[in-house]
Parts: structure tokens; C-alpha cells; sequence
């Protein structure tokens, strides 16, 4: 059956990548990404789907936050790891304010959130935290252990239910090499306990996306969701080869590109 996570049936799904941080704030500061103004910005666009990233900080409060340390973001050079919620609290004040998973959860009810788990640390206090919302998260991970630790840790919590949940780096490299040498049962079993696969187009010199991906993930009952696309002319394009989802920066254009077709 098919995971409540995909119960929007518009495609292609547009995913706000790390919400929206093209905007300003009501002084004019930059809103910086998976901020709590980001997410706000996303959400009354009316997209479904917000892409974010999950740090645990030194006090154990699950953050959304895509880098380990606060450097790019914020020009303070220590780890998301060192830093108390309530010190990253008032250094995301001026930057679109800090906002917890918890707090994600409630403050946007009917958003589905694609949470990315970018530490160890974080893995068990994800799958807790988004427990009582498994029908609107889907969890992912480049690590397929510490993805699997997550999921595991919600169905604990639950009594059997999981959020939704895309392949990590390891199951994908196997699926590619399975692609190659239409070794297509392999590929088939590399998919049973995914519902979507989330990629790049090409990866260096590797091309990740391809027709044959496309066919046997839909023949698994599989989404193929691709990232980072901002040009409309890209969206349009992967949209026409059957992309399922796409995860972009720029959800304003999105809406607009996909709205009028």
C-alpha cells in the first residue's frame, strides 16, 4: 500500500528545499534556510512538502539545521553539537528564527516533512519525536544504518507504524551497479524497503538518473523525487520524463511552473 507521506496526488510533488530563503523578514534581514520563516515562507506558498535537515544540539533538542557546524550560515565557527537550543535560539533570532523538529511539527500541522538525518546523534530522537506524525514525514538518511535506527526507533514508539522513508548512499550504489547489469530481481529487492528514491541527476561523472531507474522504481511502486532543480526549463524537462517529486530552492518558481501547466 501505498505510504500516506504520497497522499497528494498532483505531480510532480514539489519538495521546498530547506524551505524558502529567497525572501526577507519585516525588516528586511535575509531569511537563511531551514529557518522557521523559511518553512512559514514555503508553507503559504500552499506547496505540501518541505525538505529539511535534523542536528541534535548539546542539550539534546533535535534542530533543523542542514550543516554541522554554524559557519555558512550564521559566521560562528563552533558545531551544531556545541551549542545550547537556546544559544542557537538567539543566533537565529536575526535569520528567520531557530526552529526545533518539535516545534516544525506543531506550528505546520498540514505539512509533510522530508527530514533528512544528518547526524548519529539524531537518529533515535527523530524516529521519538516524529512518531505521532508518521503519516506525514518521511525519513531519510545518505547513511542507510542511521536511517534505518530512525525508522526503527519510530516503529518502536508506535507499535508498527513508520513514516515514509528514501533510499541512503549504500543502497543506491547497489541499485545502480543492479541497473547495469539488468540484474533486475536484485533491483527489485533493493527497493522493497523504500518508497522513494531521491537523487541527483549526475553525480560527478556518474549519471544517477536514467529511463531504466525510472521504469523499475515504478514497477516497485517507488518515486523517483530529483535534486536541486531552480531553473523552471529543468523542471518542465523532468517533469516530462516522469519525474515524480522535485526538490528545489526555489518553490516560488516551482508553484508557478507547475501551476500553469
Amino acid at each position: 500500500m501505498t505510504h500516506p507521506w504520497f497522499a497528494p496526488t498532483a505531480r510532480p510533488r514539489i519538495l521546498a528545499h530547506r524551505g524558502l530563503a529567497t525572501a526577507t523578514d519585516a525588516e528586511g534581514r535575509a531569511i537563511v534556510e531551514n529557518s522557521l520563516l523559511a518553512v512559514a515562507a514555503a508553507h503559504a506558498l500552499g506547496v505540501d512538502y518541505v525538505e529539511s535537515d535534523c542536528h541534535v544540539t548539546a542539550d539534546g533538542v533535535v534542530v533543523l539545521f542542514h550543516d554541522d557546524d554554524l559557519h555558512r550560515v550564521t559566521g560562528d565557527p563552533r558545531r551544531v553539537a556545541e551549542v545550547t537550543a537556546a544559544e542557537l535560539e538567539r543566533i537565529m533570532e536575526p535569520r528567520g528564527g531557530l526552529l526545533t523538529l518539535a516545534h516544525a511539527l506543531d506550528a505546520f500541522p498540514d505539512l509533510r516533512f522530508n527530514l533528512d538525518v544528518k547526524a548519529e546523534a539524531a537518529a533515535l530522537p527523530v524516529g521519538r519525536l516524529v512518531a505521532p506524525h508518521v503519516q506525514r514525514v518521511l525519513v531519510t538518511s545518505f547513511s542507510d544504518p542511521r536511517r534505518r535506527r530512525a525508522l526503527a526507533a519510530a516503529l518502536e514508539a508506535t507499535g508498527g507504524s513508520r513514516p515514509a522513508t528514501s533510499a541512503g548512499t549504500g543502497t543506491l550504489v547497489r541499485l545502480l551497479v543492479a541497473l547495469a547489469v539488468r540484474a533486475d530481481r536484485w533491483a527489485a529487492r533493493l527497493l522493497r524497503d523504500v518508497d522513494a528514491l531521491q537523487i541527483p541527476e549526475r553525480h560527478r561523472r556518474v549519471r544517477v538518473l536514467s529511463t531504466r531507474l525510472l521504469t523499475v522504481a515504478h514497477a516497485a511502486g517507488v518515486e523517483v523525487h530529483v535534486w536541486t532543480i531552480n531553473a523552471p526549463d529543468d523542471m518542465r524537462r523532468l517533469a516530462a520524463l516522469g519525474v515524480d517529486g522535485i526538490v528545489t530552492d526555489r518553490a516560488d518558481l516551482a508553484v508557478e511552473v507547475f501551476r500553469r501547466a
